[in-house]
């Protein structure tokens, strides 16, 4: 979406660093303060409870997700509840369409697991096919950038082997949002406008998203009864539907009589997966993050990499800091360029890359005073729209979740009478380079910026969070992490810090953007100054434009405490009871 223009500092740095005033376009899958919201911008409270806690960005999702769990439902049960509220609340962000990733803590079975919800490339989706009719990259939108939805294999797969309520009962606070309309915000009447001409180009997203030939502005009422009846079919015949029945063959003659190249078999083989998440110990903690082909293992080595640094005797907004954390993000990203794929498909050292004996390796590679450039890492990348949230119950469970259409109203297709919003992951996350570990290929799970996180204390969850934000999520999730394990901030302190982050990172996409940091005007401008000093290009956005949508929840064990925090630039809500 386009913000206001803000316009940062000017300097001359030394040895071909720069800072550049120049006003900055800001899509990273957020929700961003205006000029006019960042002045008036004041720290809210931390949300505390004993029975239950959400964190969403949406208000009215974090509501729901509460209300069941007042009603005897589980953290797992109020999940889905939540997840499938945003798919309505958020649309351009989430919802049937999308694809999920979850780590969650099961007190009960004392099992700490993750979920793998993403689908595959199209049967007949290959290098050559894209490249033989002109494409340089995938398309981004339209059905060849779609793959197969996997987010609902996930709501389901959850449901059965942790759950305790109905599986109908937890859709029909969704369901009655579509059917009966939701007042438009602002933020989400301007994402509307924002895609208003590429939604025009498709007649069914038109129909749903722009009523009256317009996109609905804020305060007006906005319902989708298409949708409505997919979601009342998923709560009456589960996943099932979706993927091998009624609506499944609705969803797959829309595609072929648009062109795509799916077969029934895409769809019916779709499984979510279950294993046991990646891993390391810093400090003393253990962080568990999505397994590939979610790349959080980037958060993983990046905490690796600068656990070798005293982090927490740097001043938190201090130019040795944030070089630090910029430089190693910058070789955890050229790993990932340099190896991951899917790892049914591709065989890659994930075990090296987030072991502590490479992070000893990549971090000799630093230098404290020049920012560096490292091989394999010069691919830009397109931000995200997704959705995160947080849920934690008295009993000691605990979701960390994640779901995403990818960019803005993901393909911008709707699937006609089924008001499904397809992803574009596929044309988002996959490469038509041949020799690439992302090349796209028919059933192959492209690399997924997607990833959440859990902090485990003892064996038991203690701090849960995630960001949306493409290629940001990992940047924004080590410096939220650092902010509070490192810097001892307090939860919403870390949230309301001043941001940075290192573009490019890894879609391959518009390819050979130079590399810049682009850092909140509240960075202090000494600290904006010396990193330009180092080599690096700074870019400064406005007070809060930094984005990101990070939701924290905290468990306290001993006093039996859920603590709450949601970052101030979405206007979501952390509410416990």
């Amino acid at each position: 979406m386009l913000f206001p223009a803000f316009h940062g500092i000017v300097a001359a740095p030394a040895d071909g660093g720069q800072i550049r005033d120049e006003p900055m376009k800001i899509d990273d899958g957020s929700w961003s303060l205006s000029a006019s919201e960042a002045g008036r911008a004041r720290q809210r409270p931390e949300a505390f409870g004993v029975r239950g806690m959400v964190a969403s960005a949406h208000p009215a999702a974090a509501f729901i997700g509460l209300g069941v769990m007042q009603r005897g439902g589980n953290a797992f049960d109020a999940a889905i509840a939540v997840a499938a509220a945003e798919g309505v609340l958020l649309p351009m962000k989430c919802g049937l369409g999308g694809d999920a990733f979850v780590v969650l803590h099961d007190a009960r079975r004392r099992e700490t697991m993750s979920y793998n919800g993403s689908g595959v490339a199209a049967a007949g989706a290959s290098a050559d096919y894209y490249t033989s009719r002109g494409h340089k990259t995938m398309p981004l939108k339209g059905v060849h950038a779609v793959s197969v939805p996997g987010g609902l294999s996930v709501y389901e797969a959850l449901w059965k082997r942790y759950c305790t309520m109905d599986w109908a009962e937890l859709w029909e606070p969704a369901i009655r949002l579509a059917e009966q309309g939701v007042a438009i915000t602002d933020y989400v009447s301007r994402r509307f406008a924002d895609e208003a001409e590429e939604l025009a180009r498709y007649p069914d997203s038109a129909a749903q998203f722009l009523p009256n030939g317009r996109a609905p502005a804020a305060g007006e009422r906005w319902s989708a009864p298409n949708l409505a009846r997919t979601l009342r079919a998923v709560a009456k015949d589960g996943a099932d539907t979706f993927y091998r029945g009624e609506i499944a063959e609705k969803l797959l003659a829309f595609l072929k009589r648009e062109g795509a190249l799916f077969s029934a078999d895409d769809f019916a083989q779709q499984q979510a997966v279950l294993n046991e998440p990646i891993s390391t110990e810093y400090r003393g903690l253990t962080v568990y993050e999505t397994a590939p082909p979610s790349q959080g293992f980037l958060v993983l080595e990046q905490l690796n990499i600068i656990e070798g640094f005293d982090i927490g005797s740097l001043g938190p907004l201090s130019a040795d800091r944030i070089h630090l954390l910029v430089e190693a993000k910058k070789l955890a990203f050229a790993d990932r360029n340099r190896y991951a794929g899917d790892p049914a498909h591709v065989s890659w050292p994930l075990r090296q890359l987030i072991s502590k004996e490479h992070a000893a390796r990549r971090r000799a590679e630093i230098d404290l005073q020049r920012a560096r450039w490292h091989e394999a890492a010069p691919v830009a990348e397109h931000s995200g729209d997704t959705s995160y949230f947080a849920v934690a119950d008295g009993d000691g469970n605990a979701i960390s979740f994640i779901h995403s259409l990818s960019n803005a109203f993901g393909s911008a297709v709707v699937a006609g009478e089924t008001g499904v919003t397809l992803n574009n992951r596929a044309g988002r996350g996959f490469s038509l380079d041949p020799n690439h570990p992302n090349v796209i290929a028919p059933g192959r799970r492209t690399m997924h910026t997607l990833n959440a996180y859990m902090v485990n204390r003892d064996g038991r969850p203690w701090l849960v969070g995630g960001t949306p934000g493409g290629d940001q999520q990992t940047q924004w999730n080590i410096q939220v992490l650092s902010n509070v394990i490192d810097c001892g901030m307090s939860l919403q302190d870390a949230l309301d810090a001043p941001r940075w982050h290192s573009f490019p990172g890894t879609d391959p996409a518009n390819l050979g953007r130079a590399p810049i940091v682009k850092a909140e005007q509240r960075v202090p401008e000494e600290t904006r100054n010396a990193l330009a000093e180092r080599g690096h290009t700074v870019e400064t956005v406005g007070p809060w434009g930094g984005g990101g949508a990070t939701q924290l929840i905290q468990l306290d064990h001993e006093r039996g405490v859920l603590r709450g925090a949601t970052d101030p630039r979405p206007g979501g809500l952390a509410l416990g009871f």
